[in-house]
Protein backbone atom coordinates (compact mmCIF):
# COMPACT_ATOMS: atom_id res chain seq x y z
CA UNK A 1 0.00 0.00 0.00
CA UNK A 2 1.35 3.57 -1.23
CA UNK A 3 2.09 6.05 1.88
CA UNK A 4 -0.72 8.21 0.24
CA UNK A 5 -3.46 5.66 0.30
CA UNK A 6 -2.30 4.82 3.85
CA UNK A 7 -2.93 8.20 4.30
CA UNK A 8 -6.16 8.36 3.41
CA UNK A 9 -7.26 5.28 5.02
CA UNK A 10 -6.29 6.61 7.98
CA UNK A 11 -7.72 10.21 6.88
CA UNK A 12 -11.29 7.88 6.43
CA UNK A 13 -10.79 6.13 9.83
CA UNK A 14 -10.24 8.78 11.52
CA UNK A 15 -12.95 10.60 10.15
CA UNK A 16 -15.65 8.06 10.80
CA UNK A 17 -14.27 7.62 14.50
CA UNK A 18 -15.06 10.63 15.27
CA UNK A 19 -18.64 10.71 12.90
CA UNK A 20 -19.52 7.67 15.46
CA UNK A 21 -18.25 9.27 18.55
CA UNK A 22 -20.40 12.70 17.65
CA UNK A 23 -23.68 10.25 16.90
CA UNK A 24 -23.10 8.90 20.38
CA UNK A 25 -23.04 11.77 22.31
CA UNK A 26 -26.15 13.07 20.05
CA UNK A 27 -28.03 9.59 20.89
CA UNK A 28 -27.15 9.96 24.52
CA UNK A 29 -28.84 13.43 25.02
CA UNK A 30 -32.28 13.75 26.06
CA UNK A 31 -34.76 15.79 23.68
CA UNK A 32 -35.01 16.16 19.80
CA UNK A 33 -31.74 17.40 18.07
CA UNK A 34 -33.71 20.20 16.74
CA UNK A 35 -35.15 20.99 20.44
CA UNK A 36 -34.20 24.07 22.16
CA UNK A 37 -31.97 22.35 24.54
CA UNK A 38 -30.25 20.63 21.68
CA UNK A 39 -29.82 22.69 18.52
CA UNK A 40 -26.96 24.94 18.09
CA UNK A 41 -27.63 28.64 17.34
CA UNK A 42 -26.74 30.29 14.39
CA UNK A 43 -24.18 33.08 14.09
CA UNK A 44 -25.57 35.57 14.00
CA UNK A 45 -28.61 34.95 15.54
CA UNK A 46 -31.67 37.35 15.51
CA UNK A 47 -31.89 39.35 18.26
CA UNK A 48 -35.12 40.53 20.50
CA UNK A 49 -36.06 44.22 20.12
CA UNK A 50 -35.43 44.30 23.45
CA UNK A 51 -32.55 42.37 23.51
CA UNK A 52 -30.37 45.25 25.53
CA UNK A 53 -33.09 46.79 28.13
CA UNK A 54 -33.12 42.59 29.11
CA UNK A 55 -29.83 42.04 29.13
CA UNK A 56 -29.38 44.54 31.80
CA UNK A 57 -31.92 43.72 33.97
CA UNK A 58 -30.39 40.12 34.07
CA UNK A 59 -26.86 42.11 35.04
CA UNK A 60 -29.38 44.06 37.70
CA UNK A 61 -30.31 40.94 39.05
CA UNK A 62 -26.94 39.48 39.09
CA UNK A 63 -25.73 42.21 41.11
CA UNK A 64 -28.36 42.59 43.06
CA UNK A 65 -28.83 39.03 44.40
CA UNK A 66 -26.06 36.78 43.49
CA UNK A 67 -25.22 34.05 41.50
CA UNK A 68 -25.10 30.53 42.24
CA UNK A 69 -25.33 26.38 40.58
CA UNK A 70 -28.03 24.12 42.39
CA UNK A 71 -26.06 21.24 42.54
CA UNK A 72 -28.45 18.96 45.27
CA UNK A 73 -30.72 21.29 47.18
CA UNK A 74 -33.31 22.56 44.42
CA UNK A 75 -31.89 20.49 41.66
CA UNK A 76 -32.79 17.07 40.47
CA UNK A 77 -31.63 13.57 40.84
CA UNK A 78 -32.12 11.59 37.67
CA UNK A 79 -32.34 8.03 38.10
CA UNK A 80 -32.05 6.47 34.72
CA UNK A 81 -33.82 3.07 35.02
CA UNK A 82 -33.54 -0.04 32.98
CA UNK A 83 -36.80 -1.50 31.04
CA UNK A 84 -36.94 -4.16 33.68
CA UNK A 85 -36.98 -1.81 36.83
CA UNK A 86 -40.11 -2.39 38.36
CA UNK A 87 -43.20 -0.12 38.31
CA UNK A 88 -45.08 1.75 41.13
CA UNK A 89 -48.04 3.99 41.47
CA UNK A 90 -47.10 7.79 42.44
CA UNK A 91 -50.57 8.89 44.12
CA UNK A 92 -51.46 12.46 42.77
CA UNK A 93 -52.36 14.53 45.87
CA UNK A 94 -53.93 17.14 43.20
CA UNK A 95 -57.08 16.47 41.53
CA UNK A 96 -56.35 15.65 37.79
CA UNK A 97 -57.05 12.60 36.65
CA UNK A 98 -54.61 12.78 33.46
CA UNK A 99 -51.81 13.10 35.55
CA UNK A 100 -52.84 10.44 38.08
CA UNK A 101 -52.75 7.95 34.98
CA UNK A 102 -49.91 8.93 34.37
CA UNK A 103 -48.49 8.15 37.53
CA UNK A 104 -49.83 5.05 37.33
CA UNK A 105 -47.05 2.82 36.73
CA UNK A 106 -43.61 4.54 37.47
CA UNK A 107 -40.46 2.50 37.15
CA UNK A 108 -39.27 4.45 40.31
CA UNK A 109 -36.62 2.74 42.16
CA UNK A 110 -37.58 2.21 45.86
CA UNK A 111 -34.10 3.85 47.61
CA UNK A 112 -35.35 6.84 45.21
CA UNK A 113 -34.30 10.33 47.04
CA UNK A 114 -36.00 13.34 45.70
CA UNK A 115 -33.41 16.58 45.86
CA UNK A 116 -33.38 18.58 49.20
CA UNK A 117 -35.49 21.66 49.34
CA UNK A 118 -39.67 22.27 49.36
CA UNK A 119 -39.82 21.35 45.78
CA UNK A 120 -38.86 17.72 46.50
CA UNK A 121 -37.74 17.39 42.38
CA UNK A 122 -36.86 14.04 40.65
CA UNK A 123 -36.55 13.01 37.69
CA UNK A 124 -36.77 9.21 36.63
CA UNK A 125 -35.66 8.32 32.60
CA UNK A 126 -36.15 5.07 31.26
CA UNK A 127 -34.05 5.14 27.18
CA UNK A 128 -35.43 1.74 26.64
CA UNK A 129 -39.13 3.22 26.68
CA UNK A 130 -38.02 6.73 25.55
CA UNK A 131 -39.79 8.09 28.21
CA UNK A 132 -39.46 10.25 30.87
CA UNK A 133 -41.44 10.98 34.89
CA UNK A 134 -40.27 14.05 37.10
CA UNK A 135 -42.27 14.99 39.81
CA UNK A 136 -42.53 18.45 41.99
CA UNK A 137 -42.44 17.57 46.07
CA UNK A 138 -42.38 14.10 46.05
CA UNK A 139 -42.46 12.07 49.25
CA UNK A 140 -42.72 8.58 50.19
CA UNK A 141 -45.21 7.99 53.04
CA UNK A 142 -46.28 4.95 54.91
CA UNK A 143 -48.46 4.13 51.79
CA UNK A 144 -46.23 4.87 49.39
CA UNK A 145 -45.28 7.64 47.13
CA UNK A 146 -46.99 11.00 46.73
CA UNK A 147 -46.34 13.67 44.66
CA UNK A 148 -48.13 17.55 44.04
CA UNK A 149 -46.95 17.63 40.68
CA UNK A 150 -45.03 17.04 37.54
CA UNK A 151 -45.64 15.28 34.34
CA UNK A 152 -45.02 12.09 31.81
CA UNK A 153 -43.05 12.74 29.04
CA UNK A 154 -43.41 9.74 26.15
CA UNK A 155 -41.38 10.04 22.41
CA UNK A 156 -38.37 12.24 24.76
CA UNK A 157 -35.33 11.39 21.73
CA UNK A 158 -38.20 13.28 19.25
CA UNK A 159 -39.99 16.18 21.77
CA UNK A 160 -39.02 19.26 21.16
CA UNK A 161 -37.81 19.57 24.72
CA UNK A 162 -40.99 20.76 26.85
CA UNK A 163 -44.42 19.83 28.28
CA UNK A 164 -47.44 21.20 27.29
CA UNK A 165 -49.08 23.24 30.11
CA UNK A 166 -50.03 22.74 32.48
CA UNK A 167 -47.90 19.45 32.75
CA UNK A 168 -44.00 19.53 34.02
CA UNK A 169 -42.68 19.77 37.76
CA UNK A 170 -41.06 23.71 36.64
CA UNK A 171 -43.35 27.38 36.71
CA UNK A 172 -43.05 26.62 33.09
CA UNK A 173 -43.05 23.35 31.53
CA UNK A 174 -40.37 23.40 30.69
CA UNK A 175 -38.17 19.81 32.27
CA UNK A 176 -35.95 19.48 34.65
CA UNK A 177 -33.93 17.52 32.53
CA UNK A 178 -33.57 20.60 30.13
CA UNK A 179 -30.82 22.76 30.28
CA UNK A 180 -29.33 19.98 33.58
CA UNK A 181 -25.60 19.91 33.47
CA UNK A 182 -25.06 16.59 33.86
CA UNK A 183 -21.92 15.06 36.02
CA UNK A 184 -20.75 13.28 33.21
CA UNK A 185 -20.70 16.28 30.69
CA UNK A 186 -18.69 18.55 33.91
CA UNK A 187 -16.38 15.62 34.24
CA UNK A 188 -15.83 15.34 30.46
CA UNK A 189 -15.10 18.78 30.23
CA UNK A 190 -17.81 19.84 27.90
CA UNK A 191 -21.64 20.88 27.94
CA UNK A 192 -23.44 20.53 24.52
CA UNK A 193 -26.67 21.40 25.23
CA UNK A 194 -28.40 24.81 26.36
CA UNK A 195 -28.23 25.61 29.88
CA UNK A 196 -31.59 26.45 31.71
CA UNK A 197 -31.45 29.22 34.08
CA UNK A 198 -33.57 30.53 36.89
CA UNK A 199 -33.85 33.91 38.17
CA UNK A 200 -34.77 35.74 40.73
CA UNK A 201 -37.56 38.64 39.26
CA UNK A 202 -39.65 37.15 36.45
CA UNK A 203 -42.33 39.08 34.41
CA UNK A 204 -46.05 38.42 35.18
CA UNK A 205 -48.34 36.73 33.25
CA UNK A 206 -46.40 37.15 29.78
CA UNK A 207 -43.69 34.73 28.63
CA UNK A 208 -42.23 33.38 25.15
CA UNK A 209 -41.64 29.85 23.87
CA UNK A 210 -40.35 27.62 24.72
CA UNK A 211 -42.12 28.30 28.18
CA UNK A 212 -45.73 27.20 28.00
CA UNK A 213 -46.54 28.99 31.65
CA UNK A 214 -45.22 31.12 34.10
CA UNK A 215 -45.63 31.85 37.79
CA UNK A 216 -43.66 35.17 37.37
CA UNK A 217 -45.00 38.09 39.56
CA UNK A 218 -43.19 41.46 38.19
CA UNK A 219 -45.22 44.11 36.33
CA UNK A 220 -41.66 46.26 35.71
CA UNK A 221 -41.63 47.54 32.59
CA UNK A 222 -37.82 45.90 31.45
CA UNK A 223 -39.09 42.86 33.31
CA UNK A 224 -38.04 39.14 31.82
CA UNK A 225 -40.01 36.73 30.92
CA UNK A 226 -40.30 33.12 31.42
CA UNK A 227 -38.07 31.44 28.23
CA UNK A 228 -36.37 34.03 27.81
CA UNK A 229 -33.21 33.05 25.65
CA UNK A 230 -29.93 34.74 26.57
CA UNK A 231 -27.00 33.91 24.77
CA UNK A 232 -23.00 34.82 24.79
CA UNK A 233 -22.10 37.59 21.82
CA UNK A 234 -20.72 34.57 19.60
CA UNK A 235 -17.75 37.36 18.69
CA UNK A 236 -16.95 37.07 22.33
CA UNK A 237 -13.30 35.10 23.42
CA UNK A 238 -14.11 32.48 25.61
CA UNK A 239 -10.99 31.56 26.08
CA UNK A 240 -9.46 35.06 27.31
CA UNK A 241 -11.47 35.31 30.09
CA UNK A 242 -9.55 32.97 32.44
CA UNK A 243 -12.81 31.09 33.89
CA UNK A 244 -12.38 28.32 36.38
CA UNK A 245 -12.90 24.79 33.97
CA UNK A 246 -16.97 24.81 34.87
CA UNK A 247 -17.45 28.58 33.87
CA UNK A 248 -15.40 27.84 30.89
CA UNK A 249 -17.66 25.19 29.86
CA UNK A 250 -20.96 26.79 31.10
CA UNK A 251 -19.47 30.35 28.81
CA UNK A 252 -19.38 27.91 25.66
CA UNK A 253 -22.45 26.31 26.34
CA UNK A 254 -24.14 29.41 26.60
CA UNK A 255 -22.47 31.20 23.71
CA UNK A 256 -23.22 27.76 20.87
CA UNK A 257 -26.56 26.94 22.35
CA UNK A 258 -27.51 29.59 24.89
CA UNK A 259 -29.12 30.05 28.39
CA UNK A 260 -33.09 29.56 28.40
CA UNK A 261 -34.82 31.09 32.08
CA UNK A 262 -36.74 28.11 33.28
CA UNK A 263 -37.99 29.27 36.46
CA UNK A 264 -37.85 31.62 39.53
CA UNK A 265 -34.85 31.41 42.43
CA UNK A 266 -33.63 33.59 45.22
CA UNK A 267 -30.25 34.39 43.14
CA UNK A 268 -29.43 33.77 39.47
CA UNK A 269 -29.85 30.44 39.32
CA UNK A 270 -28.00 27.37 36.46
CA UNK A 271 -28.65 23.79 37.74
CA UNK A 272 -26.12 20.93 38.10
CA UNK A 273 -27.11 17.53 38.65
CA UNK A 274 -27.85 16.19 42.35
CA UNK A 275 -25.58 13.81 42.74
CA UNK A 276 -27.19 11.77 45.28
CA UNK A 277 -28.25 8.71 42.90
CA UNK A 278 -24.08 8.56 42.26
CA UNK A 279 -23.25 8.36 45.93
CA UNK A 280 -20.61 10.49 45.99
CA UNK A 281 -20.42 14.11 45.39
CA UNK A 282 -18.01 14.82 42.41
CA UNK A 283 -18.58 18.90 42.78
CA UNK A 284 -15.79 19.85 45.41
CA UNK A 285 -13.43 18.87 42.46
CA UNK A 286 -15.06 19.77 39.72
CA UNK A 287 -15.76 23.37 41.04
CA UNK A 288 -11.79 23.15 42.60
CA UNK A 289 -12.68 23.94 46.20
CA UNK A 290 -14.78 27.13 45.17
CA UNK A 291 -18.46 27.52 46.10
CA UNK A 292 -20.44 28.17 43.22
CA UNK A 293 -20.74 31.89 43.36
CA UNK A 294 -17.10 31.93 43.05
CA UNK A 295 -16.98 29.50 40.05
CA UNK A 296 -19.35 32.13 38.45
CA UNK A 297 -17.06 35.28 40.03
CA UNK A 298 -15.98 36.10 36.18
CA UNK A 299 -18.82 35.35 34.32
CA UNK A 300 -19.32 37.59 31.20
CA UNK A 301 -22.80 38.29 32.14
CA UNK A 302 -22.00 41.97 30.38
CA UNK A 303 -22.13 40.48 26.78
CA UNK A 304 -25.19 38.28 27.05
CA UNK A 305 -27.92 38.92 24.41
CA UNK A 306 -31.18 38.28 23.77
CA UNK A 307 -32.36 35.96 20.68
CA UNK A 308 -35.71 36.66 19.30
CA UNK A 309 -37.90 33.78 19.82
CA UNK A 310 -39.08 31.76 16.47
CA UNK A 311 -42.39 33.39 15.05
CA UNK A 312 -43.54 29.86 14.97
CA UNK A 313 -43.03 27.63 17.82
CA UNK A 314 -42.85 23.85 16.99
CA UNK A 315 -45.54 22.28 18.95
CA UNK A 316 -44.92 19.80 21.73
CA UNK A 317 -45.64 15.85 20.90
CA UNK A 318 -47.77 15.74 23.89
Amino acid sequence: MSRISRRLLLLLLSTSAAVLVAAASAAALPFAPTSVWNAPLSTPAALSPNSASLASELQRQVTTYGTWINTWQYSTPVYTVAATQPTVRVQLDTSYSVLQNDFAAVPLPPDARPAPGSDAHLTVYQPSSDTLWEFWKLAKQTDGWHARWGGKMTGVSTNPGYFNAPLGATATSLPLLGGLMRISELQAGHIDHALALAIPVVKATDFVWPAQRTDGGSTLANAIPAGTRFRLDPNLDVASLGLPPVAYQMALAAQRYGIVVRDGAGAVTFYGEDPGPTGTNPYPALFQGKYPNQVLAKFPWSRLQVVAPPTTPVASAL
